[in-house]
């Protein structure tokens, strides 16, 4: 399925990316156009997402909330901005042995090493590099954290983090946004627990009012925790391990559902990974907490989530194949095909999709 998504990475015209949040444009969150592919695909805006759930859906949302994770540093002497992933030390949580605290985590973290005009770092990196950052700190290179990428690095840092990106941090952008926002942009309204990397932008376009809409419909909304690690993968490079939670109370909301007829809809890719990491082979949900390295696909359809909201993936995302394991091929190829033809914008501040499943019900 990617293969065929990435034919379409020349045919992406550049002003297809957002290059701003929405208000800059005068919309509000909520305004973003929405694709909804059902029996058919239609257009809407993102506000009327209730006429299309019905009562007794469960919408499953991503508490997790955005940190500053980009700090400025030197490398050699050569300007470089470090994007912080995930932290692999610190406060532990005692159930499951995984740390789960962002605050204090100083000590191993995965990053990624890009040049201050947020491209790959064109050199070569080896361990025991040191790089310098703000107030005497330093980062200084282990190894590679995934097998055959040389992209993301463990690295160990000699300042708390926490401290370190609240003074010098920025939020984690990509050369498409040519403008730096500030931190505010890139919450969500679901946002309660910091460590995400990069915001989970399937959210971004709720608002307090839709959620409201949402509830008073007969739509239920229950929280997960997933850490968004950086983008922007290598070619081939699979999705990077990332530290999640689903609580007891949102499992059983999940089964409940689904056992009384209703639809599981997650906001986003991060909410599916979770909540099919803990599914059984029955569909079942189970709660957990730690490492999540589920690779969702053509091989490993899902289990349990019968739609997802969705913003719009680069050719070559890893992504891609998981919006083939939630609404198939078919339609995820009908619906990108649709939303080069009409006007579409990609990436975190630009327009939203909501994707069906084949076996979904659709009253």
């Amino acid at each position: 399925m990617t293969t065929a998504l990435n034919e379409w990475a020349d045919v992406l015209p550049p002003e297809r990316n957002a290059a701003a949040p929405p208000e800059a444009r005068g919309l509000a969150r909520d305004e973003v156009r929405m694709l909804v592919a059902a029996e058919r695909l239609s257009h809407h805006i993102f506000r009327e997402l209730p006429r299309h759930l019905n009562a007794g859906d469960l919408v499953v949302v991503n508490n997790s909330s955005t940190v500053a994770a980009a700090v400025d540093g030197t490398l050699d002497g050569i300007p470089v901005t470090l994007h912080l992933s995930t932290w692999l030390n610190g406060p532990v949580d005692e159930a499951s042995g995984a740390p789960d605290t962002f605050g204090g985590c100083n000590g191993l973290w995965v990053l990624e090493v890009r040049t201050r005009e947020r491209t790959p770092y064109p050199g070569d990196l080896h361990p025991g590099n040191e790089i310098q950052l703000p107030e005497g700190a330093t980062a200084t290179l282990r190894e590679p954290w995934l097998p055959g990428a040389r992209r993301l690095w463990i690295v160990e840092l000699s300042a708390d983090p926490a401290w370190l990106l609240a003074i010098h941090g920025y939020p984690i952008t990509y050369s498409y946004v040519p403008q730096r926002w500030s931190p505010s942009y890139y919450t969500t309204v679901f946002g309660r627990i910091p460590g995400s990397a990069e915001m989970p932008s399937a959210a971004r376009p709720f608002t307090q009012r839709l959620v409201l809409d949402l509830v008073t419909s007969g739509v239920a909304i229950a929280p997960i925790t997933l850490h968004t690690g950086v983008s922007s993968p290598e070619v081939g490079e699979p999705p990077s391990p990332e530290r999640f939670a689903v609580p007891a109370a949102t499992a059983r909301l999940v089964n409940d559902t689904r056992a009384a007829g209703g639809r599981i809809i997650a906001v986003g890719t991060t909410v599916t990974r979770a909540l099919e990491t803990t599914a059984d082979h029955h569909g079942i949900v189970h709660p957990a907490r730690g490492w999540t390295e589920l690779v969702l696909g053509p091989r490993r359809l899902a289990r349990v989530v019968d739609g997802i909201i969705t913003g719009w993936h680069a050719p070559g995302a890893s992504h891609l194949d998981l919006l083939v394991a939630v609404a198939g091929a078919a339609t995820v190829h009908d619906a990108y095909a649709t939303a080069l033809d009409t006007g579409y914008l990609w990436h975190e501040f630009g327009d939203s999709a909501l994707l069906f499943g084949p076996g979904a019900r659709r009253d």
